[in-house]
């Protein structure tokens, strides 16, 4: 009882109490701020990580316009039954070039994280044409109008630019061709030597949603083809110095 008459005395004392609950919050803030002083960095490096391609990043814009993010997660916590749904826990090296990131709060839908490959480019883009033809229980809204929108990536190199300008490592010659490579990822026919050169061999070079031209389904598409794949998880250990 004498606790309990303490603990009273407390809440009906407002002063003494928001006297003692800033001390909380202070001593906890320290806990967790003090210790990043004497890091290098916060984000361990990662093999494999590279930023998106002119037309994944295209698709990614299209991505947040559409509100995506409002359904679907991008973040796997480290719980049992998060991984086993859907794959290794997400690291924060692999949202280190998102701007803003895309981790969300609420999952109408399944968490995006590990979406690359996991279905073929036909079921993404049926998918998004009508969701409840493959997915019946969906209430996702139809996005079949991204596959008439054409874009030519006229200003993709200012969006490389801006990204650059926030850190993410786009160099000048990747800025400088950011047109040719946006077109060229989404046509097999095209000279893509130069995109591969950039990026990396392992960049997906495909006609994403089967029609002529680049369309926004195409962008799209290619986004949500790479989340996931940077990382070889079947050779990844954590660092245990951090």
């Amino acid at each position: 009882m004498a606790i309990l008459d303490k603990h009273k005395f407390i809440e009906t004392n407002a002063t003494l109490l928001l006297v003692l609950s800033l001390l909380v919050v202070s001593i906890g803030g320290i806990v967790q701020i003090a210790p990043l002083f004497w890091l290098e960095n916060t984000i361990e490096d990662v093999e494999g990580m590279r930023p998106y391609t002119p037309l994944e990043l295209a698709g990614r814009d299209i991505y947040i316009r559409e509100g995506c993010y409002v359904c679907h997660s991008q973040m796997i916590r480290p719980m049992r039954d998060e991984v086993e749904r859907y794959g290794h826990y997400s690291l924060a090296a692999e949202s280190k070039y998102d701007h803003p990131h895309q981790w969300g709060s609420k999952r109408t839908g399944p968490d995006l994280a590990r979406v690359g490959g996991r279905y073929s480019d036909d079921w993404h883009v049926d998918h998004l044409i009508n969701p409840q033809s493959v997915v019946p229980e969906s209430v996702m809204p139809k996005y079949g109008f991204l596959e008439r929108r054409n874009i030519d990536g006229e200003y993709i190199g200012d969006l490389l630019k801006a990204n650059a300008f926030v850190g993410v490592p786009y160099s000048d010659e990747m800025v400088e061709n950011a047109q040719a490579d946006f077109l060229a990822q989404a046509d097999p026919d095209a000279d893509y030597d130069g995109l591969l050169e950039r990026y990396g061999e392992e960049i997906a070079v495909r006609n994403f949603d089967g029609n002529q031209g680049v369309t926004e389904m195409d962008a799209l598409v290619a986004y949500l083809q790479m989340l996931g794949t940077l990382v070889d998880f079947s050779t990844f250990t954590p660092d245990a110095s951090r």
